[in-house]
């Protein structure tokens, strides 16, 4: 069972109409811009649920961590935390997670956010501007006025940063939805930025065809989806046995690990049970905290809702999902 910890929520701040921040007393967390939390959320017919939502906090200015959730029609975490949760209450999480984070706050970036995808938005926004170098320009798509989560804090940084924050609006109620021209457009001036896209799924197909276009690199653009998990890792996994074993190699942090792989264990299992500290947040492909890369061999992945056709080309697995398929794999996190 994935190692977790309790949360002490300090304040519950209402953003917009269907929109909260649970800010929490936990002023030492460690995290990165742009990464979030998996929450325990509990039910009365599976005993708990886990759902993941983004810090929009940033670690450089803010004293005390915050999660942002915007309430969705059917979604049982996301009401659940809107309605019920009060200062004063705990929950269960697991430890920050994710790569969707600048490698440095020092270069400059290009950020389309649309709904709640500007939660980690937000967290790098303020975090360059506050400890580094770099300029930001941020396209914000929304329904309506009404539904800008963080429009006050966003006109107050670009008030106080006009030289290195720009932040340009896109209502559906004015503009209509977010057209791949027109984001291109907008984006054509800062095509050699560092991308990072947030938001709903024909949003983010839309910026990511918008860049396309401008031929950004598809390693400069840095993706981020919300994806509901269906397993629970706070709850104990069922073991798994198996007769065939495959060789492994696992370069991590500049160390080389040799272990017997049994071919129904998936990748972090084994090296977790083995004890080596590899990144991991969902376990169940829906997060990419735990991607890798397979240098030789061949793994088959059990579930995958993160990585594209063109990662998987470049060789990018997910270790919380992968199987051996051949006798022997090597496998880098470099």
């Amino acid at each position: 069972m994935t190692e977790s910890f309790r949360l002490r929520v300090r304040e519950v701040v209402r953003e917009t109409g269907d929109a909260c921040s649970l800010v929490f007393d936990s002023p030492g967390l460690r995290y990165r811009p742009g990464q979030f939390l998996t929450l325990r959320i509990p039910s009365d017919r599976r005993g708990s649920v886990a759902r993941c939502y983004s810090l929009s906090s940033s670690p450089h200015t803010d004293e005390f961590p915050q999660v942002t959730v915007k309430r969705t029609a059917d979604g049982y975490g996301s009401n659940w935390l809107c309605d019920s949760v009060a200062a004063g209450d705990e929950l269960e999480s697991l430890a920050p997670a994710g790569i969707f984070t600048p490698s440095s706050l020092d270069g400059d970036l290009l950020l389309f956010a649309a709904g709640s995808g500007i939660t980690p938005v937000l967290s790098i926004v303020k975090s360059v501007l506050a400890v580094g170098t770099g300029r930001v320009v941020l396209g914000y798509a929304n329904r309506d006025e009404q539904s800008v989560i963080f429009a006050r804090e966003l006109a107050a940084l670009a008030a106080r940063h006009p030289t290195r924050l720009v932040v340009v609006h896109w209502l559906e109620s004015v503009q209509g939805l977010p057209r791949p021209a027109a984001l291109a457009e907008l984006a054509r001036p800062y095509a050699a930025h560092e991308a990072f896209v947030c938001g709903p799924a024909p949003f983010m197909t839309a910026a990511r065809n918008a860049l396309s276009t401008l031929d950004v690199p598809r390693t400069r653009v840095h993706v981020e989806r919300f994806v509901s998990l269906g397993a629970n890792p706070f709850e104990e996994a069922a073991p798994v046995t198996s007769t065939r074993t495959a060789a492994v190699k696992v370069t991590i942090d500049g160390t080389e690990h040799r272990f017997d792989w049994p071919a129904e264990t998936k990748l972090l299992d084994l090296l977790l049970d083995r004890g080596v500290d590899a990144p991991y947040s969902c376990r169940e492909g829906a997060c990419s905290a735990c991607a890798c890369r397979l240098v030789s061999g061949e793994v088959k992945m059990l579930n995958n809702d993160v990585l594209e056709d063109e990662d998987l080309a470049d060789g990018i697995r997910l270790a919380c999902q992968s199987l051996p398929v051949t006798d022997e794999v090597e496998i880098s996190y470099e």
